[in-house]
């Protein structure tokens, strides 16, 4: 999820000015009532403008009397005090917004034959459009993609079944409002019968659909000039399951009706008629959401020279009425306690135990503020926010605790409120979430580095320690594991809780007395550090018959070129050729080639034939190709030569859906046969197009097979045996993972530690950030999200670093090269925030290859591949830019890599993101430019000496 957080200096926060103090028994005074505040002194100049100041002083007019209970005053007294406390805090809270999900279908022109669909949203987020079309004459519910021309700018391919496009933010008419939409042109002699779509918010990452299905916008009824063209029994929008409440909903502006009876209108006449159907139809369907605000709380503590009083000042911008549940502390942070009457107006005790106290609105109505003054004996005010009945907020999920004595205060925010430090007036700000976000600025960058390397020298003892015992015969190896394995888990436990502390994540750093190559168990599942990876098929290598075997004669010589881990193509049985709809898990032997239908539930095969030779209209849905690798044997073999010549072997496996071998009593194959026999329990209850009884998906579903329910015990029992089997009989090292968005990555977890990769990399395709068609600089929600899954597999597993791409392609593209550093001066994808799960790459059998749903772009590959090879991360390359005129640059830009002993975690340092250059040094041994601008080194204090250099790029090494 991703989370926006602002933060607010605290010289930015005018607290009102008061002017008179009243009835001096209430140790609670309202932010109407008496106090003076010097402007000026409050980070305010004398012309109005702001001033980030850290002189939080202010000047007031107190003066504590207590002659009588009933009618004692405060007499104003100049004095000047500085604050003992000051903190601002961010708070996040939720509401349910409701809004409409709208579709209208209007023609473009008044003489064009070409119509307009529009779909959009009133409620704010990033909404993202995910949808596919269904062609005349399609049998099922499977999604196509639609034609190039009919995709709005922006729109990215998703596999080869769906398009995500952003919806574009507009004004709207009304006040308040704000509309999201987008247009999709469609002509009227295309042929296709409906658009079907689910909207996704990237902001929360949640799906909305209608009652469980998707959105289906017929368009044949409507879209066709020739009414008696032969595309099947005609639909209207009334009879599509999933749209709007069907008929009900569709509202049909027509200027004017034509009876049924009316056949023999002139055609003119009914063509216009039927523009005018079409020119009005529209739809809406309700839906809610929660909605994530963000506000401030100011506390602000001082102390009244001449009464002995502490003064706590309460400001937010929360809106409606606002109760402070609170009480204090006298011996113990965590010890309430009721103070002793007089107590505020508008205050009831609770049950015995918390005073309640209603803030007073401000004058402008823009939130609330209060006053409190309290004994200064006291240790400290504790209390939480109550918003409703329901509502309440505190911070870091513990109350709200604002130190009233100084003698106690540093003590008491490091050791009582988990660690975080509170305002001193000299120190360093920091803002807080109540969330448990945070945000540090260092009064001095020294204490951070000093601090930080406190933590990590404590580590690395701890390493060394026991390291050092491994001569003993008492501590065993396995031991020792275990011990650095944790050690690897609680880091990512770490990473969990402060992954959102701000847009720049926390760096994995390494000394220098790690050049050496650390052992594999010190990163379980990701490997070395010093991996590069080749990808060794592309979409169709599957047509040879015999790929193992080809690759077996390359072994040699892709060690040769410095690769350490080879990904090869999904081995099992499946109903497409490249392997990505499995079906028989078990089955390997998969160079049978021919085509197969099912025939009364059972596979049959036949004799090669052509495509269109297949018996379609009797088996629509049943025709498929198993995969054309090679059989088990060849691929134990290519295995073997592979790690004969020192590189390992990644299997791609497909867990998130499985293809069925039989029909249900419905008609619907979720049946499996094979050695997995499962029935529909095995199968998400949430995807409409199988009818599953199992839970429901953990994840996005893919809507071309079965999605497969990991919350099963028996699946998972059977898919961690499927991969442990995989590990003995095929010798894999590890796995790259096919679209883990479909699943939770804690299920992952269970499979990679049951399985106990060297290496593993999961694929989660997302849509990055764009406006109006245009990348957005920021990505920082797309890289989160992926951040999000590594860290739900507990840092088992990387990730492909999709987010670098698409940053390079819009670099590269519009020379652009200055988003190439984030807002912090780092890389800007996930190779940024945590390089050693990264797996960047330019290109892939899906972007790339003969499909080309996002290809890289023409020219620039070795740009890219000059940046991906340089930077930390773990590089891969695809099979063919290895195999092409580039093989010689890629190589040298690989031995580069392996001889300055870049890795993972190298450190980067950019020195130059301009529009048409960036520029970086890596590990202070290797320096590198891409881009037409010119960039030198050789004014650092280094010896550099050109190393590699190609088409806008140059890489230099130190000598």
């Amino acid at each position: 999820m991703a989370i926006y957080s602002v933060i607010i200096h605290p010289c930015l926060l005018e607290i009102p000015r008061l002017k008179t103090i009243k009835s001096s028994r209430l140790n609670y005074h309202d932010s109407k009532l008496g106090l003076k505040y010097d402007r000026t002194k409050f980070g305010w100049k004398n012309d109005g403008r702001r001033s980030f100041c850290n002189n939080y002083s202010r000047t007031h007019r107190i003066c504590a009397s207590s002659s009588s209970t009933d009618a004692a005053t405060l007499v104003e007294n100049s004095d000047t005090t500085e604050f003992s406390f000051k903190e601002t805090f961010l708070l996040k809270r939720t509401e349910i917004v409701e809004g409409k999900v709208f579709v209208r279908l209007n023609q473009r022109k008044k003489d064009d034959k070409n119509f307009q669909l529009i779909v959009g949203c009133n409620i704010p987020g990033k909404w993202i459009l995910h949808w596919g079309v269904t062609y005349v004459g399609d049998s099922g519910s499977d999604w196509d993609l639609p034609p190039p021309e009919m995709r709005p700018n922006g729109s990215v391919s998703i596999k080869d079944y769906a398009i995500e496009t952003p919806l574009m933010q507009l004004s709207s008419h009304v006040e308040g409002e704000t509309l999201y939409e987008i247009q999709i042109n469609i002509k009227r002699n295309s042929s296709i019968a409906a658009l079907n779509f689910v909207l996704k918010d990237e902001e929360t990452g949640s799906w909305f659909q209608h009652r469980g299905r998707d959105f289906k916008v017929p368009l044949q009824d409507f879209i066709y000039e020739d009414a008696k063209t032969d595309t099947g029994a005609k639909k209207g929008f009334s009879i599509w399951p999933g749209y709007f409440d069907q008929l009900s909903s569709m509202l049909v502006k027509a200027e004017e009706s034509q009876s049924i009876a009316q056949q023999n209108i002139d055609e003119v006449e009914g063509q216009k008629q039927h523009n005018k159907r079409m020119e009005g139809v529209c739809g809406e369907h309700i839906i809610s959401k929660e909605v994530y605000f963000h506000n401030i709380l100011s506390v602000s503590v001082w102390k009244c020279s001449e009464g002995d009083k502490n003064f706590v000042h309460l400001d937010t911008d929360l809106p409606g009425d606002v109760v402070v549940h609170w009480g204090v502390c006298r011996d113990h942070p965590k010890r309430w306690e009721i103070p002793p009457a007089p107590h505020p107006a508008n205050t009831i005790i609770f049950k015995e135990k918390a005073l309640r106290t209603s803030l007073q609105p401000k004058e402008n109505g823009r939130g609330s503020s209060g006053l409190f003054s309290l004994d200064a004996e006291l240790m400290g005010l504790v209390f939480v926010l109550k918003l409703n009945d329901k509502s309440w907020l505190k911070y870091m999920d513990k109350d709200f605790y604002i130190p009233l004595s100084s003698g106690l205060q540093n003590q008491t925010n490091q050791d009582e409120t988990g660690g975080h430090l509170k305002q001193d007036v000299s120190g360093s700000s920091r803002v807080e979430e109540s969330t448990g976000l945070t945000i540090e600025k260092p009064a001095e960058a020294n204490d951070a580095v000093a601090y930080t390397a406190g933590i990590i020298n404590e580590i690395r003892n701890l390493v060394s320690g026991i390291t050092s015992e491994k001569g003993r015969k008492t501590k065993s190896k396995e031991l020792h594991v275990n011990i650095l394995q944790e050690i690897e888990k609680l880091a990512a436990e770490a990473y969990s809780i402060f992954r959102t502390a701000s847009p720049t994540f926390w760096e994995e750093v390494t000394s220098d007395t790690e050049t050496s190559k650390p052992p594999v168990e010190l990163c379980s599942g990701t490997g070395s550090g010093y991996e590069i990876l080749c990808q060794g098929f592309n979409w169709e290598s599957h047509k040879s018959g015999k790929w193992y075997m080809e690759l077996n004669d390359k072994a040699s010589e892709l060690s040769s070129l410095g690769f350490t881990i080879i990904w090869l193509p999904p081995p099992t049985e499946s109903v497409s050729p490249e392997g990505y709809m499995p079906k028989d898990l078990y089955n390997l032997n998969s160079s049978r080639r021919g085509f197969y239908v099912h025939v009364d539930g059972e596979m049959a095969e036949m004799k090669p034939l052509l495509r269109e030779q297949l018996p379609s209209n009797d088996y629509p849905l049943a025709v498929g190709e198993t995969s054309q690798y090679g059989n088990i044997e060849d691929l134990k073999v290519l295995v073997k030569k592979f790690h004969e010549v020192g590189i390992k072997v990644l299997g791609d496996v497909v867990l998130n859906h499985r293809c069925a071998h039989h029909q249900n009593q419905n008609g619907i194959w979720n049946i499996f046969g094979g050695r997995l026999k499962w029935d529909d329990s095995a199968v998400v209850a949430d995807d409409p197009h199988f009818q599953g009884r199992g839970n429901k998906s953990s994840g996005d579903n893919f809507h071309a097979a079965p999605n497969i329910d990991h919350s099963q015990e028996f699946v998972r029992k059977d898919l961690k045996e499927w991969l442990n089997w995989l590990r003995k009989e095929i010798g894999y090292d590890g796995w790259r993972l096919d679209f883990v968005r479909g699943f939770w990555g804690g299920y992952v977890k269970d499979y990679l530690e049951s399985s106990e990769p060297y290496f593993a990399v999961g694929e989660y395709w997302d849509s990055l950030s764009y406006t109006y068609g245009k990348m957005d600089h920021n990505q920082d929600a797309h890289r989160q999200r992926i951040i999000d899954w590594i860290n739900a597999t507990n840092g088992t597993s990387g990730a492909f670093d999709v987010t670098t791409k698409g940053i390079l392609h819009s670099a590269l593209e519009g020379c652009e090269y200055w988003r190439l550093s984030d807002e912090s001066g780092k890389p800007p994808g996930v190779v940024g925030w945590w390089p050693s799960r990264a797996v960047t790459f330019i290109e892939n059998h899906d972007t790339g290859s003969t499909q080309g749903h996002w290809r890289f772009p023409r020219g620039k590959e070795m740009q890219g591949y000059a940046y991906i090879l340089t930077h930390p991360g773990t590089p891969s390359v695809f099979f063919d830019h290895i195999y092409s005129h580039y093989m010689p640059e890629i190589s040298a830009l690989i031995s580069l890599r392996d001889r300055k002993k870049l890795h993972c975690r190298s450190t980067v340092e950019i020195t130059m993101a301009e529009k048409d250059v960036y520029a970086a040094i890596i590990d202070e041994n290797v320096a590198m430019k891409i881009g037409p601008g010119n960039y030198d080194p050789s004014s650092e204090s280094k010896n550099w000496v050109l190393a590699v250099e190609g088409s806008d790029y140059k890489v230099w090494e130190t000598s």
